[in-house]
């Protein structure tokens, strides 16, 4: 089951609202939520609920362990239980037949490569359960006595497949004590239209024009070989922006959920197209994935003691290596980290005396040819996209199909790239600043807030239904 879908928007969350808000205590609530987000998971994976389960199980029980046995050797082998049966889960579902392919290339091998479909949402709920044992161990959080409210936390469905990676501090204390107010209902359902408006007016009518430059990213040899350079530069601003609106889309209607059911998730993107270094762009990008590696990475002592530039480069490899299983996600982890070492290098103080015209265009370069290497899964289709950038492949500098898309998606561009900015809260900042301009935006809120709802919903029932591209990772 998807936001971004009528059965979900209409029946599943109305029907869940409801026996939600007719329980009056937070433990029935609970008991609610545990049952819907197994529903809502089970939808569309009624097997690997299980491994959910199991998880849940799992983490569960160490931390547990590691609060009785706090400071002893029980307490740091139940740690290790919990990342080695974690991240072995996530390594057998997610890049054994990677591993095997690689194996068998280098060595000349046959050994047979596995098939296992992908459990939707397993980057996401190990990384929670494996932040809480470690959050354990280190005295950050009281360690979880029922198991239901653990499962409740591994389990809750705004957040379950595709992010943000809510860590178990965020959410300890609203786990049996929260209220819902009106505020948060006005501003939940605000969030929710908001997002719904992003994933399916923006991000999805983008998809249409990256697939009709590039192709699909997993074929599209022929489309990428005739497109110029203009074509290809537009198509990579154009996968940037799809992917931002797609899943911080996504994110505004978890962090939305979570704020009706009385959740404070953290934010995910702070408009990262803002920035003026690489830098920024990661403390503005995927939020809740950077400080996890942060936290849990760079700042340890793995290498026997802190070393900076091999942390930084565990880092960006793992950062990579969690969006998929291929060399392109790798490539592209180790590009950012090799920006943010140079910028790490020129230091803070002298990268703000550059002129901010030169650091925007330098950045927005960088994440330009970036989404690029995201989104070319193939070595053949990468090394024609970079020829193509430059014309180096033979190519023109506009071909007629790149500038008929151009023009057909002018306008879609121009808003996306508008409101990639914060126009609306800047909007809402001025008004707050005049009483009665401030009632009149709100006002204006609403009416647009339920023209998106109606938009959306008008569009996801003339329309195929595109799963979020999150859900892969």
């Amino acid at each position: 089951m998807i936001f971004a879908d009528l059965f979900f928007l209409y029946i599943f969350l109305p029907i869940c609202l409801i026996f939600y808000f007719v329980c009056k205590k937070t433990v029935w609530r609970n008991l609610v939520l545990i049952v819907f987000s197994l529903i809502f998971y089970a939808w569309g994976e009624p097997i690997c609920v299980c491994l959910l389960v199991f998880s849940a199980l799992v983490d569960y029980i160490n931390g547990r362990m590691i609060d009785r046995y706090r400071g002893k050797l029980g307490a740091k082998l139940a740690l290790a239980s919990s990342l080695i049966i974690n991240l072995g889960l996530l390594f057998v579902f997610k890049y054994s037949g990677f591993f095997v392919e690689n194996i068998n290339y280098f060595t000349g091998l046959s050994i047979p490569v596995p098939s296992i479909e992908l459990p939707i949402g397993i980057s996401f709920y190990t990384f929670q359960t494996i932040s809480y044992t470690i959050d354990c161990y280190w005295g950050k959080v009281k360690t979880q006595k029922s198991f239901l409210n653990f499962l409740m936390y591994v389990s809750l469905f705004p957040q379950l497949v595709a992010g943000p990676i809510v860590r178990y501090a965020t959410v300890e204390q609203e786990i049996n004590c929260r209220h819902t107010t009106a505020l948060d209902i006005s501003e939940g359902i605000s969030r929710i239209c908001i997002g719904l408006g992003k994933k399916v007016l923006i991000a999805d009518n983008l998809s249409l024009l990256v697939t009709g430059l590039f192709g699909d990213s997993s074929s599209g040899y022929a489309a990428l070989s005739g497109l110029s350079a203009a074509g290809t530069w537009y198509g990579a601003i154009a996968v940037g922006l799809w992917y931002y609106f797609d899943f911080s889309g996504y994110s505004d209607i978890a962090i939305g959920l979570g704020r009706i059911f009385g959740f404070h998730f953290n934010e995910n993107f702070n408009h990262p197209f803002m920035c003026r270094n690489i830098t920024e762009f990661w403390q503005r990008w995927h939020i809740s994935l950077g400080s996890f590696f942060r936290d849990y990475l760079f700042y340890l002592p793995i290498f026997g003691k802190r070393r900076q530039y091999l942390n930084l480069f565990l880092v960006w490899f793992c950062t990579g290596l969690w969006h998929g299983a291929s060399w392109n996600f790798i490539i592209w982890g180790l590009y950012w980290g090799v920006f943010i070492l140079i910028e790490t290098k020129i230091g803070k103080k002298r990268l703000k005396k550059i002129p901010a015209v030169i650091t925007h265009i330098y950045s927005k370069l960088v994440i330009t040819i970036g989404f690029g290497i995201f989104y070319f899964e193939s070595f053949d289709k990468l090394g024609l996209f970079f020829k193509n950038l430059v014309c180096a492949g033979g190519n023109k500098l506009i071909d007629s199909k790149s500038e008929t898309l151009m023009l057909q998606y002018i306008f879609l561009m121009v808003a996306a790239i508008i409101l990639s900015f914060p126009v609306i809260d800047s909007i809402k900042k001025l008004a707050s600043k005049f009483k009665a301009s401030y009632y009149i935006v709100n006002g204006a809120g609403v009416i647009c807030n339920g023209a998106i709802l109606v938009m959306s919903s008008i569009m996801l029932v003339t329309s195929t239904v595109h799963p979020f591209l999150y859900f892969r990772f």
